[in-house]
């Protein structure tokens, strides 16, 4: 760019190189995001350093992404409030009786749970220390407990409501509620060939079962956990129909989900109450620190022209859709080993995106093949971070529990595919239920 004292690629070379040092020094994304913008506004003539704190500040002027700390916050009510438990309940009573039981209803409590939380890191922590030890006692391998727990908490990120959607809707400007509906295809895909692993690995280790519920306990467990699986439907039902938005949807969650728990079930008490916003403000005050470090990073980015650099030769390829979704599913991989999914989605996600709109690619389709592949990303070494807790939890190296993991993500790797090369896997129900969040 004329007049900078730094060229493009200077300014890749130094912003990149000092945010993977940062990383390879073990310096926490966020922190490594920030830091990374320093040198080029300290040589920069026209920057200066507040502009870090500046361009930080102003991604927080959204309304959208209120609805982060909300959504963390209906969650953390829930699982304190004995939701889960009912959950777990109702999900013996469906899957208890299929091969590897236990596992089964660790993947069906966790497609129950991404319709509430929409944080696959509070799934793998709670579910991790509710399933890893009870795995390890009826004789599951430790690898298959941690693989399972880990990779099905990443459901989170793409069945609704998903803090990615509500990040990637507000940045790049796409229908919050499309996405939302975009969602539940490849979620419940993700799920099911999930469950179908847990069935091959249990015929092959003999892992155990429980008997058949009778159709008594299954409408008894369904009846307790009718109101928490409403709250799903409570979000995305008044997003379809206009009743709120998608930051007013989170609100309602976190009444509906206090009115469980203080009302209701009557779990939760003053004690536990506190610990809830103490733990949800922790979460928010990570996850919206990320945002806003990214976004600057990302200005400094778009100050130098670095994404029309980088396109500059991929731009002549001339792509049609399948091939530009497996280029943007392929990136979003190999990014997502290294950083975490909201930077992912600020930086990448805004130099990607015209490659889909010049392969013709609906903006809804590109986030969810976008979405999916950064899911992989929360197992995946070295950044992994729901592999990480999953260990954390059962005291093992991550190394150890390798092997499972690329074996269960394979399957996943199918509907990836799948979902590129069909791209109503995704369209289908916004087309079906709300044609407007297509337009």
């Amino acid at each position: 760019m004329g007049g900078n004292t730094l060229d493009t690629v200077q300014a890749s070379w130094l912003l990149f190189g000092v945010f993977f040092a940062l990383l390879a020094a073990r310096v926490p994304v966020a922190v490594a995001l920030g830091l990374a913008c320093l040198p080029p506004l300290l040589i920069e003539d026209r920057l200066w350093p507040m502009i870090l704190v500046q361009e930080t500040f102003n991604s927080y002027n959204s309304f959208i992404l209120l609805a982060v700390p909300f959504f963390l916050l209906a969650a953390n009510l829930m699982t304190a409030g004995g939701i889960t438990e009912r959950l777990v309940t109702l999900s013996r009573a469906l899957v208890g009786h299929l091969p590897g039981g236990l596992a089964q209803i660790n993947v069906v409590l966790s497609v129950f749970f991404a319709g509430i939380s929409g944080s696959s890191t509070a799934d793998a922590a709670s579910q991790g220390k509710l399933f890893i030890e009870a795995q390890r006692k009826e004789g599951y391998d430790d690898s298959f407990s941690v693989a399972i727990t880990a990779v099905s908490a990443v459901l989170a990120v793409v069945i609704p409501p998903s803090i990615l959607m509500i990040v990637w809707g507000g940045v790049l400007t796409v229908s919050i509620g499309g996405l939302f509906l975009a969602g539940i295809i490849p979620g419940l895909l993700l799920g099911a060939v999930q469950m179908g692993t847990v069935h091959v690995y249990a015929k092959r280790r003999g892992y155990p079962t429980y008997p058949k519920a009778t159709w008594g306990e299954l409408g008894h467990a369904l009846f307790i956990a009718m109101p928490a699986l409403m709250t799903p439907f409570i979000i995305i039902g008044g997003k379809i129909f206009g009743w709120f938005t998608a930051t007013e949807a989170a609100c309602i969650a976190v009444l509906y989900a206090a009115v469980l728990s203080l009302v209701v079930y009557r779990e939760l008490d003053g004690k536990g109450l506190y610990n809830v916003f103490s733990e949800t403000g922790r979460f928010a005050a990570i996850t919206l620190f990320c945002v806003g470090t990214a976004s600057a990073f990302g200005w400094l980015l778009a100050f130098y022209k670095i994404p029309e650099g980088l396109l500059a030769g991929v731009s002549t390829w001339n792509m049609g859709i399948v091939a530009a979704g497996f280029f943007i599913a392929g990136v979003f991989l190999v990014v997502g080993c290294f950083l975490d999914a909201i930077p992912a989605i600020i930086i990448v996600g805004t130099i990607l995106q015209p490659i889909a709109a010049a392969a013709g690619m609906h903006p809804i389709h590109f986030a969810m093949i976008s979405i999916v592949s950064l899911a992989f990303g929360l197992v995946t070494p070295p950044y992994g971070l729901c592999l990480l807790i999953c260990c954390s939890v059962a005291g093992m190296r991550v190394v150890d529990a390798l092997k499972d993991t690329c074996i269960m993500l394979l399957p996943m790797l199918g509907v990836l595919a799948l979902l590129i090369l069909w791209p109503d896997m995704a369209l289908l129900l916004p087309r079906l239920l709300e044609p407007d969040f297509l337009r």
